[in-house]
């Protein structure tokens, strides 16, 4: 939920008090007060009263923050599918929880080792002499390179003889057949080190379909959100992060659409457009929780950097409309008016001709 507006707000009403035949003066925060009351007769007696104590806070400056809460759930972040291209039988495969780096062998076909590459496209042809220069090229000398077999200078989009022989070398190393030639399924291509979460083929299934999906390898969370709240989930956005009683902050790593609910709605009727958001944990030691444990997820909605506020507390709500505070100058008390803005963390930001950083306000939290 949002933060809410004003819960707190302190009223003040001027009240016109019309005493027949009797002079009063109310003096106020200096010395003794003197209170009207009101009794039976309609006649306002003085009573003599020390100084109220009252709390104060100060004007700061400082950032606010309005944010909204989300339900997510504790893991290794969205499942991405993994789709085998090599022809053959598959006769190898990775356990439920294993983690692969670059280079390390996935599955195999035919008792053959297909390997990880790292890289944001995926192979759409066969990389090897006489190729034509594309990204394809660079992606496989990078991986390469990162592995010891080097020898063409720095990763470009031209095969030469020397990417050739690097992936000679590669290739002799795991035992393949030498032919110099990247084929579409010799490798699998994703953006970096993944966790095996779910095995979709079995031993004996086709090598040409999905074998297993994945998650990174580090804990983190997921969270649905609704269209509408796509703006405060950015890529890189921060948010907060709590379950049993911790708290930590994460970064948005990755939104993605959303697969359609199982459960329909009525008939014609459209159903909402939802992203799934996968969130990284800035220190995953900070939450011990067991996997698949319900968080809650604050995202910013909107923020304010460098402005002026006080409690909420510390507003006075005019009969007359509008807000004031109640500044605190030694012995004497004033009001001031002022603008209100956003309302975040028990705070408000305050604006005025009269506000200054420092003051100090009457309060009641």
């Amino acid at each position: 939920m949002t933060d809410e507006g004003p819960r707190r707000l302190r009223k003040r009403r001027r009240t016109r008090w019309m005493i027949t035949g009797t002079a009063t003066v109310v003096a106020l925060g200096v010395g003794t007060a003197v209170v009207l009351t009101r009794v039976g007769s309609g006649s306002a007696v003085a009573a003599p009263q020390g100084p109220a104590k009252v709390e104060t806070a100060e004007v700061v400056k400082t950032d606010l923050a309005d944010k909204k809460s989300e339900s997510g759930k504790l893991g290794y972040g969205i499942e991405t599918a993994l789709a085998g291209r090599k022809a053959g039988t598959i006769t190898g495969l990775p356990a439920i929880g294993d983690t692969f780096d670059r280079g390390k062998s996935v599955y195999k076909v035919d008792a053959k080792p297909v390997s990880l590459f790292y890289g944001d496209i995926p192979m759409y042809r066969p990389v090897g002499p006489g190729v034509t220069n594309g990204p394809d090229v660079k992606l496989i000398e990078e991986n390469l390179k990162a592995l010891g077999f080097g020898g063409f200078g720095n990763p470009d989009e031209k095969f030469t003889d020397a990417t050739a022989k690097a992936i000679k070398k590669w290739q002799k190393s795991l035992k393949l057949d030498e032919n110099s030639t990247v084929a579409v399924g010799d490798v699998v291509i994703a953006p970096g080190p993944f966790r095996v979460s779910t095995l979709v083929a079995s031993l004996g299934s086709q090598g040409g379909t999905d074998v297993l999906k994945y998650t990174g390898v580090n804990r983190g969370v997921t969270v649905k959100i609704q269209a509408e709240q796509r703006d405060s989930a950015k890529v890189g956005s921060k948010v907060t992060v709590s379950v049993g009683g911790k708290q930590t902050t994460g970064t948005v790593q990755q939104v993605t659409l959303a697969a359609p609910d199982n459960n329909q709605g009525m008939p014609g009727q459209e159903q909402d457009t939802k992203f799934d958001v996968s969130i990284t944990l800035d220190d995953p030691a900070a939450i011990t929780a067991p996997d698949a444990s319900s968080v809650d997820v604050r995202f910013t909605v909107r923020s304010h950097n460098g402005v002026l506020a006080v409690p909420v507390g510390a507003l006075l709500a005019l009969a007359e409309g509008g807000y004031a505070l109640e500044v605190v100058e030694g012995s004497s008390r004033r009001l001031i008016p002022v603008k209100t803005g956003l309302f975040a963390d028990g705070k408000v930001e305050v604006s005025g001709p009269d506000v200054r950083e420092g003051m100090q306000v009457v309060t009641t939290s």
